[in-house]
C-alpha cells in the first residue's frame, strides 16, 4: 500500500509511520524538520520517501502534492496529522494567526487537494486527526479550539460529499494524548501513545467514519456533543 503521512516527525504521525513502514508499506512522509525526516528515511530506507514542507506554505505544499504521482502511481491512503496548538491566554494576535495559518488555511488546502486527487484516482482513504477540543471553546487557546471545530465540520461535510463515491474518509478525534500538543499543568486523562496508536490503526483498518480515542474520551466527547 502507498501511504502519505502529513506531519510525521513527532507524536501520532511518527508512530503511524513506524507502524506502516515496519509492515512493508511504502510511506511518503512530510514535516518541517528536515533532520528528523532524514533520520526516519535512514531507518526504513526502502519504505520511506521524505519531503520537507510546512503546510502553512500553500504554494510549496501544492507543488509537493502535485509531485506525488512521480513517486507513487497511486496514493492508497493519506493521513493528515499536521497541526499546532499553543496556549494563548494573553491573546497574542500573531500566535492566533499562526494557528489559523496551519490548522485552517494549510490544513484545508491539504485536505481538499488530496480529496481531489482521490476523486481523480477514483479511490483512496483519507484519514484526518481532529480533536475533542473542537467541541469545547477554551479561553486559553481560542484559535486552537475554533480551528478544530472547523476541521470537524469540514470533514463531516466531505463525508456527506463522498457518500456515493469510492473515497473513504475516517476522522480520528483524540482527547489529550501524551505528545508535544498537550500543554498545561494538571492535564486531565492524558493518554499514552502506546494505547492511542493501536486504536487508531484498528479504526483505519476497519475504515470507520469516526473514532474517538481513547474509550474514556468517548464519554467526554458524548457529553460535549450533547450538552455543550
Amino acid at each position: 500500500m502507498n501511504i502519505l503521512i502529513i506531519g510525521a516527525t513527532s507524536g501520532i504521525g511518527y508512530r503511524l509511520w513506524q507502524h506502516y513502514a515496519s509492515k512493508g508499506h511504502n510511506v511518503a512522509i512530510t514535516g518541517r524538520r528536515k533532520e528528523l525526516l532524514d533520520e526516519m528515511a535512514k531507518e526504513y530506507p526502502e519504505q520511506t520517501w521524505s519531503m520537507c514542507c510546512d503546510i502553512s506554505d500553500i504554494k510549496a505544499t501544492t507543488e509537493l502534492y502535485s509531485s506525488l504521482p512521480k513517486k507513487f502511481k497511486k496514493v492508497d491512503m493519506a493521513i493528515i496529522c499536521a497541526g499546532v496548538g499553543e496556549l494563548n491566554p494573553e491573546l497574542d494576535v500573531m500566535t492566533e494567526l499562526a494557528t489559523v495559518a496551519v490548522n485552517v488555511d494549510g490544513w484545508t488546502n491539504t485536505v481538499a487537494t488530496l480529496y481531489k486527487l482521490f476523486e481523480k484516482q477514483q479511490s483512496g482513504h483519507l484519514v484526518v486527526l481532529t480533536s475533542v477540543g473542537g467541541l469545547q471553546p477554551t479561553p486559553v487557546a481560542p484559535s486552537y479550539s475554533a480551528s478544530k471545530a472547523f476541521q470537524i465540520n469540514y470533514i463531516k461535510s466531505l463525508q456527506q460529499k463522498s457518500k456515493h463515491t469510492p473515497i473513504v474518509i475516517t476522522e480520528i478525534r483524540p482527547g489529550l494524548v501524551d505528545t508535544r500538543m498537550a500543554k498545561g499543568e494538571g492535564l486531565f486523562w492524558v493518554m499514552p501513545l502506546d494505547k492511542v496508536v493501536p486504536m487508531i490503526v484498528n479504526a483505519i483498518s476497519k475504515k470507520k467514519k469516526l473514532q474517538v480515542v481513547t474509550n474514556r474520551w468517548r464519554i467526554i466527547n458524548w457529553i460535549l456533543w450533547h450538552f455543550m
